[in-house]
């Protein structure tokens, strides 16, 4: 069984887009500038963007944070996202979901300019991911995507069950797994899936991303598989300083011995969502998706 480092895996990441950044400023080029739109103080939230912010001065990123109260309206928050679409020294930008209930976050994203959209959510990078075409793919699909290929981990013709149908995870993750050059067979498991434990079974490659805890267990692994966890749910904990710790969607201490590879929860998956929203950032400086 082989721990699948996200965290060691992201940094090798970092460092070879910094490598290309000062490649491009020796050249005369400006720094990749990625901004960031918070609204609220959501804990989550705010620890997520400032881990972005952390990851932009790793990579010799300029990075900025335009921050909001949570009883922003709908109008004002889509004029802000017009001046970040207009700005030549912007390259791409997040708006950090979720936002307020009173906010749409579909038309929120709709708005956001498809030639920015690091996050890869707009409909128009949605859709060019579908058929192939380049794309800002969403973060935490590539980010799992990069970890199978850098750790050499076999797809094709191999049977992939993605576990959860989101649009940020779960829908592009099957497309990316079907896709030519990965080329696995996927079924996609979900709240009315029937038999899921004998589906999870016949996996080489399991991609956890259902938001329960320990949802995994030992008895729907096959010998062998591949398992990707996404979870990162908080669960109460007193030992810790926080009052809580993050807990996956597989239960690792009883899944790993049955396991070739496993991502662990934390320093999996996560570390990898960041860098690979860096690797969009850069993408989007260099103008290389939409000429």
């Amino acid at each position: 069984m082989q721990i699948i480092d996200g965290k060691a895996t992201a940094k090798q990441i970092r460092s070879e887009i910094a490598t290309e950044v000062e490649a491009m400023v020796a050249r005369g080029q400006r720094r990749p500038h990625l901004a960031a739109v918070l609204v609220g103080h959501d804990g989550g939230s705010e620890t997520y963007v400032a881990n972005k912010i952390k990851a932009c001065e790793e990579c010799g990123f300029i990075s900025s944070l335009k921050r909001f109260e949570a009883d922003i309206t709908e109008e004002e928050l889509l004029g802000v996202v017009a001046e970040l679409n207009a700005d030549p020294e912007v390259d791409g930008f997040i708006v950090q979901l979720p936002l307020p209930a009173h906010i749409s976050e579909e038309k929120v994203t709709e708005a956001i300019d498809p030639r920015k959209d690091v996050d890869g959510f707009h409909p128009q990078n949605v859709g060019r991911m579908t058929i192939g075409s380049p794309a800002f793919i969403s973060a935490t699909p590539q980010g799992i995507v990069d970890l199978i290929q850098r750790y050499g981990i076999e797809t094709k013709g191999k049977k992939a069950v993605v576990i959860g149908r989101s649009n940020i995870v779960g829908r592009p993750m099957s497309i990316l797994l079907s896709q030519k050059g990965i080329d696995c067979t996927v079924t996609i498991c979900h709240s009315r899936t029937q038999n899921m434990a004998e589906v999870c079974r016949e996996a080489d490659i399991i991609i956890a991303a259902i938001g329960k805890p320990g949802f995994v267990t030992a008895d729907m692994v096959k010998t062998g598989a591949t398992i990707i966890d996404v979870g990162t749910t908080r669960v109460p904990d007193s030992t810790s300083p926080r009052g809580w710790r993050l807990k996956g969607d597989v239960d690792f201490d009883a899944v790993a011995p049955k396991c070739a590879y496993i991502s662990p929860v934390p320093g999996g998956v996560g570390p990898m969502t960041i860098v690979s929203l860096m690797k969009n950032t850069l993408l989007a400086a260099k103008k290389a998706i939409y000429k």
